[in-house]
């Protein structure tokens, strides 16, 4: 079992330590936050052990899980991968690129492993159709979000859309070649709405929507290819899947069949893959001990989180013009 710390006993601070306490691929330190009455309240509470110093905790572990506000990630992934620790970085990897290529840099320097917490690559209705996803054209998503003002200290595309861009990002074999979006701030000093259109070289279009202001949540993404249609829904933890193949020359009753203007008759099928319930959270933070254990690759790699933060950060600079 690995030894792992806790930066940050914040609302996702707890979840971690809660649930790095049930697993058993880790042994649970403690943790240290920086706001020593809050600290000492959970530590009270829960039972876990509180260290007074970022320093004292670092030394005692194997592997730091970094749930800080990101302006504080790159300070606290530099002090422990050069103390030769393992990391975990919630999302987004760093408060810029910059920090996070530094990050990558160091990590690579003092031989240690990253993870970043992009936990929608652990979502199971994710899981159960991302083998089925070959070389999507066109991408859609909606991620929308009743307001909570957790969160809005940063735009909404570093809050919620880097999700969706993500696991585009881990589907779309192909570089970015354009980016086009828009924001608006609607009671946040930062946009609250936005919409991206983001332009692959193999042709493929990804249209991005994500908002803070909705009256009700959503996180749906589909993903259209030659003869199939994908359908995810983040939120439900479902999924379709409604695929193409030809015709038979006598159809069934209940059969559905299409026919473009060619004549060529297509049959439709749907299926529902089955989605297999689990916490995305405990499964990423597993799948690192993992990727540590076994000298693997980790499922979110440092640099998948900057390239995603990367595309973050070109659809902010598209508000800016």
């Amino acid at each position: 079992m690995l030894k792992v710390g806790v930066l940050g006993a914040g609302h996702l601070g707890k979840i971690h330590l809660r649930l790095l306490q049930q697993s058993d691929k880790y042994e649970l330190v403690g943790f240290y936050d920086e706001n020593q009455e809050n600290a000492e309240r959970i530590a009270k509470e829960f039972g876990y052990k509180n260290f007074n110093t970022i320093a004292k905790l670092i030394h005692a572990v194997d592997v730091i899980d970094i749930v800080t506000p990101t302006l504080s990630h790159y300070k606290c992934a530099k002090v422990a991968i050069k103390s030769g620790k393992h990391i975990f970085i919630e999302k987004p990897i760093a408060n810029t690129v910059e920090e996070a290529e530094e990050i990558i840099a160091l990590a690579k320097e003092h031989g240690v492993k990253g993870q970043v917490g992009h936990v929608e690559r652990f979502n199971p209705a994710f899981i159960a159709t991302k083998n089925m996803i070959e070389n999507p054209m066109f991408i859609e998503t909606h991620r929308l979000a009743e307001f909570n003002p957790r969160g809005t200290d940063v735009p909404v595309v570093l809050d919620l859309m880097i999700h969706d861009i993500d696991a585009i990002l881990s589907v779309v074999n192909s570089k970015v070649k354009n980016i086009s979006a828009s924001g608006v701030s609607v009671i946040s000093e930062t946009p609250d709405i936005a919409n991206a259109r983001i332009e692959f070289e193999n042709g493929c279009v990804a249209n991005l929507t994500a908002s803070r202001i909705s009256m009700k949540n959503m996180r749906k993404t589909r993903f259209f290819q030659k003869d199939a249609y994908i359908s995810v829904d983040f939120l439900e933890k479902k999924c379709e899947v409604v695929r193409m193949k030809d015709a038979p020359e006598v159809p069934g009753d209940f059969d559905m069949i299409l026919q473009n203007a060619e004549g060529v008759k297509k049959q439709i099928y749907f299926t529902n893959p089955d989605v297999e319930q689990n916490n995305a959270i405990l499964d990423e933070l597993n799948s690192f001990a993992d990727a540590i254990n076994n000298d693997t690759i980790p499922v979110v790699t440092l640099e998948q989180a900057t390239d995603a933060l990367r595309v973050a950060y070109q659809i902010i600079d598209c508000f800016k013009k």
